[in-house]
């Protein structure tokens, strides 16, 4: 069964830590666009014009995945220079294959950054790669259709934290268990 996890969560796509996951051997970087980079149908702005082209230099490949058509997606993808994929499917796994493929990546090497997760997750889990979700640009920007799939999003998310909190003291024990090996 495919998890709606993610493996991880950020505050925003720009307080990922890119530059650790560069050292860790990924190479690829799926974004979708809307409440993930900017608000629900903004165009590109400088703010990720800027952590694109920061992206580019660390060596990333890049792709955006939208559910959205070309007329949305296109201009968008030429102001960050990033591959693309339009009408994806999301969470379809074949959205995710095919940017995977323009970027000349595997699902080992690459990861997701997206902000819901009946879409961006599920479908990153299922395609095997690494998913980050990050929290909403603008909440109140979303249609009503997105707005209920928050609303879904929420048990999910408070399933999510419960086994973070559960993992909590495991990870202080092993790290206090390190730490007392290291002196002894």
């Amino acid at each position: 069964m495919i998890s709606l996890f993610p493996h991880a969560r950020a505050a925003s796509a720009y307080a990922v830590p890119y530059s650790r996951l560069r050292a860790d051997g990924f190479r690829g970087i799926i974004f979708d666009i809307d409440n993930t980079l900017v608000p629900h149908g903004a165009p590109a702005d400088e703010k990720s014009r800027h952590l694109f082209a920061q992206l580019a230099e660390m060596g990333f490949e890049l792709a955006l995945i939208s559910n959205n058509d070309e007329e949305r997606v296109r201009p968008f993808a030429e102001a960050v220079k990033a591959y693309y994929v339009t009408k994806a499917g999301k969470p379809l796994v074949r959205g995710f294959e095919e940017a995977m493929r323009i970027m000349g990546t595997t699902a080992s090497d690459t990861f997701l950054v997206g902000d819901q997760i009946f879409t961006d997750i599920w479908g990153g889990r299922a395609a095997g790669i690494f998913s980050i979700l990050v929290n909403p640009v603008d909440p109140s920007k979303e249609t009503p259709f997105i707005y209920l799939k928050r609303v879904l999003e929420k048990p999910v998310l408070f399933f999510y934290r419960l086994r973070q909190i559960r993992r909590r003291p495991l990870i202080r024990a092993m790290r206090e268990k390190r730490q007392k090996l290291k002196k002894g």
